[in-house]
């Protein structure tokens, strides 16, 4: 058991029953008589359900102790993710309503933490940034302003906004959380 204000973004803990991953955690001072606030943001790792609740710093709530396994994506079908250990070959399921806008970028073959609480996976822990080629998109403009985008698909079928000087077949770096360009990767030329 710990304190409400022990509370972090990343942690699992269980209220009334229910397991929830904490998103967000933060300390808000109270004034005159009134105390202080923990204000968080947490999400259901069954249904992907958002929880907002104000705790009192020095309340009890049970925090659970994770295993973390790197585990395979495979595919996904209308509800969930599969994922495969690759040393024992078994397979998990993680309910696609958990893993928030960020599962748009998961590709075959893809190697990520697991989650897992008594043998069952709980959260999908994602990269801050992937890296993608662009499919598709209009030819480039080397212009003045940087204030100006234009759409490219992405090969993982996602769909952002690139400066214009991006072309078809560069290796762009995306923010996960956001779906937003970062920049463009150079790739390293070999050499003989």
């Amino acid at each position: 058991m710990i304190t409400a204000s022990q509370l972090r973004s990343g942690m699992a803990v269980r209220i009334e029953g229910q397991i929830y991953k904490v998103l967000h955690a933060e300390a808000k001072a109270g004034g005159g008589q009134q105390g202080g606030a923990i204000k968080t943001k947490m999400q259901s790792t069954a249904t992907g359900r958002f929880l907002e609740h104000n705790y009192r710093p020095e309340e009890r709530i049970e925090e659970l102790e994770l295993d973390r396994q790197t585990m395979q994506f495979l595919y996904s079908d209308a509800e969930n993710a599969v994922f495969m250990n690759p040393d024992t070959f078994d397979q998990v399921e993680i309910p696609l309503a958990t893993l928030g806008s960020r599962v748009r970028f998961l590709q075959e073959g893809m190697k990520l933490p697991v989650e897992l609480f008594e043998g069952h996976p709980i959260s999908l822990v994602f990269p801050d940034f992937v890296e993608a080629r662009v499919v598709d998109t209009a030819a480039p403009v080397h212009a003045q302003q940087d204030s100006t985008w234009k759409t490219a698909a992405l090969d993982n079928g996602v769909h952002i906004l690139v400066p214009l000087f991006i072309a078809t077949g560069e290796i762009v770096r995306v923010d996960t959380e956001s779906g937003r360009y970062l920049e463009r990767v150079r790739e390293r030329r070999k050499t003989a």
